[in-house]
């Protein structure tokens, strides 16, 4: 399973983030490839669909179902 992190330089939230998905990976005995972006551009925001730092991506879809449909990639 590949998650991605993505996030701007600075967020808070992020790291937090990070330690709780490799914890429920953990407990559930989920093996997974992590991997953390900096989103710094406009255009690499909607390239990448990033909705807000954090955003959480299992396997290119995100976490939140209600977002997947949502076009506010940006950096605000």
């Amino acid at each position: 399973m590949r998650v991605k992190v993505l996030s701007m330089e600075g967020c808070p939230a992020t790291p937090a983030a990070v330690d709780l998905i490799r914890d429920v990976a953990l407990g559930l005995g989920v093996s997974i490839s992590l991997e953390r972006v900096l989103v710094e551009t406009a255009d690499q925001a909607a390239a990448l669909r990033f909705l807000g730092s954090p955003t959480v991506q299992v396997d290119g879809h995100d976490i939140e179902p209600e977002a997947r449909d949502s076009l506010d990639f940006g950096l605000t």
